[in-house]
């Protein structure tokens, strides 16, 4: 706590001792007899704090902020005598109501301070505790004891990213955690995360938001915003995701989930939106940022209307020189205090757009992310799009920080796996770190390749289904992307012939092979390791239900899958020749070689389903790494020729997904093959290393 018995009372106002505040400390913060709270508006003429008990709809205490306790447009005041413990809080702010200016200013609404550390009333999943839109801020003390914390860094290109769901990763009974759908649940996981071999989590958006907004009920099912991509409050953690009520201390067990999680080698990176709020628009609530300063904190048209770049209703002008400098302090507070590895920013190309909406060259926010010396060693990985139609995979501004979600990565080897014509050549750059796309000097820091997220088909899903299925989010099946680029191998759904179970089976692995050995960090969905499904909905974001829970009992059914996966990671782990470049193979090889069917040949037409890359150098003691990988597409058993090596070096089969995997299979007795050319099965991936012979 803050000392704030320096500081004397000059005023009793509403019958509490005040003083003017320290207006460098935005939010509320509890010193050892007051509580200092600060809020800023442009165009606001006056502010009182108001304060409930807790639980409560209606204010005891409404306290006006003298004039002589603003400076520019800051109110800054202590209030002495508060019981923390028993008290929520809000703002009330006065000035003009002209919708057609963007002004929305009533003194009787309740403002919910953008920097309040926890919000009331969400505590318990699915349950509202006082009025709706009703959102009271709570003041927060810090005693978390991070004791010989020490963070760990794992270069960019090492990173093997497990993105999840709070909530969905433990919440199935068949998970079986002790404190389901928590951040215990997830730390409960950390082991088997451990054995995985995953090195890092994205967690989707765990910053406060109300699940119960626009909540609905469709066929017997009440349907919720499950994802959370609505945010309430940006320096709050979703207090419905903890295990125990944490008044005052808000964070705790988010705080211990990072930290074990480091303590494990694992990083924790947040999935963070600053694209748009939960407050919608013309029609939506005003509860936050439109009360507080609307024509700053959103794009409106000349009409005063929403600008819906994020699809969502609003859009947050992020360049606006106010808005800047809220995001900066919201990143720096979630790295200064939770000690966040790294982000994750949804719909980023709304950070690079003026305050008119157009695109800027240097967007000056996405510039002082990318210098500002708190953040400088956390990963920034932006979602390089949006809705509005603006798309920048390969073209995002970087300042060589900037990270991408490699959406092309994400078409073009979906396309090419399934068997598409014409993609041959396009498989080899994502294979090979995409570099049309980013200079050479960024490839060890630029893609993230994923083929699955939470947005879209589960991997399992992408080889079950050809279309979306998403009747249970009650739109009539209009939601969701109908470009899935999936294959349902000759059955829609579920189904009990075997060969086409198979033939799922290997279309899973040959992904996640190739997703493995490719250049750049590795990203999967949580569940896809043990072939979990979403049952063909590919926008699941309202199903807080089986749709979206992962379901363990699939470990088991599935375990040759997860086997694949685990050993595959530990694979790549192994060689830091497929991660990225390394010194000089001792051999002779270049560092990346593109091949066909025939060894050194790398030209493709559009009828070719068959490529081989290589990965060559030496590792960190001069040992020789060389990795290749063939990728047969083809419906046909197709050839593919691995380089010729010198005398007392050989290839060995170290992965190929046409047999059934199980811990050290003998792959080279499976493979069909002669010297260096092996006939690989239809639709089938092999990856071989490079061994000394004894």
């Amino acid at each position: 706590m803050k000392n704030y018995d320096i500081y004397k009372a000059t005023d009793v106002i509403s019958g509490y001792k005040c003083r003017p505040g320290v207006y460098s400390m935005n939010g509320a913060s509890a010193g050892s007899h007051g509580v200092n709270f600060t809020v800023h508006s442009s165009n606001a003429t006056a502010c009182s704090v108001v304060l409930f008990k807790r639980g409560e709809t209606e204010p005891f205490v409404e306290i006006p902020i003298p004039d002589s306790y603003r400076i520019g447009d800051t109110w800054s005041i202590i209030v002495f005598d508060i019981d923390i413990y028993e008290v929520e809080y809000c703002f009330r702010l006065s000035g003009e109501y002209a919708p057609e200016k963007g002004m929305l200013f009533n003194s009787e609404t309740n403002i919910l301070d953008p920097y309040a550390r926890a919000v009331t009333g969400q505590s318990v999943w699915g349950k509202r505790s006082g009025a709706q839109d009703c959102y009271h801020g709570r003041i927060c003390t810090n005693l978390f004891d991070w004791g010989n914390f020490e963070k760990i860094n794992i270069n960019f290109s090492d990173l093997i990213i497990y993105e999840l769901h709070v909530r969905g990763f433990t919440k199935s009974l068949t998970s079986g955690v002790k404190n389901p759908g928590t951040f215990n649940g997830v730390v409960e996981k950390i082991p088997y995360l451990k054995k995985l071999g995953v090195n890092a989590i994205e967690l989707m958006p765990i910053f406060e938001f109300d699940e119960l907004y626009e909540e609905r009920e469709y066929n017997g099912k009440k349907l919720l915003n499950y994802w959370g991509y609505n945010t309430t409050c940006f320096f709050a953690p979703n207090t419905s995701y903890t295990s125990g009520i944490e008044y005052n201390h808000e964070g705790d067990e988010l705080k211990n989930l990072i930290k074990t999680c480091n303590e494990n080698g694992i990083l924790v990176f947040l999935d963070v939106v600053f694209n748009h709020t939960s407050e919608g628009n013309e029609d939506g609530s005003i509860f936050s940022f439109k009360g507080l300063d609307n024509n700053v904190y959103y794009m409106l048209t000349p009409e005063g209307k929403y600008v819906n770049f994020s699809g969502c209703g609003n859009t947050m002008n992020c360049n606006h020189p106010v808005v800047q400098q809220f995001i900066i302090d919201c990143l720096r507070y979630w790295v200064i205090e939770y000690r966040v590895d790294g982000f994750r920013f949804d719909l980023a190309s709304i950070l690079g757009r003026s305050e008119d909406g157009t695109p800027l060259e240097n967007p000056p926010l996405l510039k002082m992310i990318a210098f500002d010396p708190i953040l400088s060693g956390v990963k920034l990985i932006a979602e390089a799009w949006d809705a509005g139609g603006l798309y920048q995979v390969g073209s995002f501004p970087s300042w060589n920080r900037w990270a991408e979600w490699n959406g092309r990565f994400r078409d073009d080897l979906r396309c090419f796996l399934k068997g598409d014509n014409g993609m041959a050549w396009a498989a080899v750059q994502r294979i090979t770190g995409s570099s049309d796309l980013y200079p050479y000097e960024r490839w060890h820091n630029a893609s993230v390749n994923f083929l699955t997220c939470h947005d879209g088909f589960t991997m399992y899903d992408l080889y079950s289904y050809n279309v979306k299925h998403n009747l249970e989010n009650g739109w009539n099946n209009t939601d969701g992307d109908n470009s899935n680029t999936s294959w349902n191998c000759g059955v829609e759904g579920e189904t009990d012939n075997k060969s086409v179970n198979d033939l799922r089976i290997r279309m899973v692995k040959n992904a996640f092979a190739t997703l493995l050995c490719s250049r750049g960090a590795a990203m999967f969905y949580a569940g896809d390791e043990f072939c979990n499904t979403q049952f063909g909905n590919n926008n699941a974001y309202c199903q807080d239900n089986e749709i979206s829970w992962l379901d363990w009992t699939r470990l088991k059914k599935y375990k040759e899958v997860h086997d694949f996966v685990s050993d595959l990671i530990a694979f790549r782990k192994k060689h830091a020749c497929v991660r990225h470049a390394t010194n000089p193979s001792s051999i002779g090889f270049p560092d990346i070689s593109v091949h066909n069917t025939w060894a050194w040949n790398n030209e493709f037409n559009d009828h070719d389903h068959v490529i081989g890359v290589m990965f060559a150098g030496t590792d960190k003691k001069g040992r020789e790494d060389t990795v290749f990988i063939g990728i047969n597409a083809y419906w046909e058993k197709c050839p593919v020729q691995m380089p010729d090596l010198p005398s007392g070096y050989s290839w060995n089969i170290d992965f190929y997904t046409d047999v059934p995997h199980k811990k050290a299979t003998d792959y080279n007795k499976m493979v069909d093959r002669q010297l260096n050319k092996i006939t690989l099965a239809p639709r089938s991936v092999v990856v071989a290393s490079l061994k000394i012979n004894k």
